[in-house]
């Protein structure tokens, strides 16, 4: 059953590797800012390149995903922890 689903990932003509925000379904941009908008993310040429450029960036709680434009699914290929925002305590 699995061999199924990896057929099917490798026939996929077209699938973008974008970086998730765990905790909402906002993707992250060019400018390390999270966008709800799909086409406005950041587009990775591999997991790997993906995964640690979310690891180095100043966010939480990521998923790489990839996104099929040809079904409009997205699918969950890795989860991780960035470096986190920084904080700043009320005076």
């Amino acid at each position: 059953m699995m061999r199924v689903a990896a057929d099917c990932l490798l026939g996929c003509q077209f699938m973008n590797i974008l970086i998730e925000n765990a905790d909402s379904p906002e993707y992250l941009n060019y400018e390390n800012h999270w966008t709800k908008t799909l086409a406005a993310g950041r587009q990775y040429p591999s997991t790997g390149a993906a995964f640690e450029a979310a690891k180095h960036a100043p966010i939480g709680k990521f998923n790489i995903v990839g996104y099929v434009a040809e079904t409009r699914q997205l699918i969950n290929l890795n989860h991780g922890r960035g470096r986190g925002t920084t904080e700043t305590l009320p005076a």
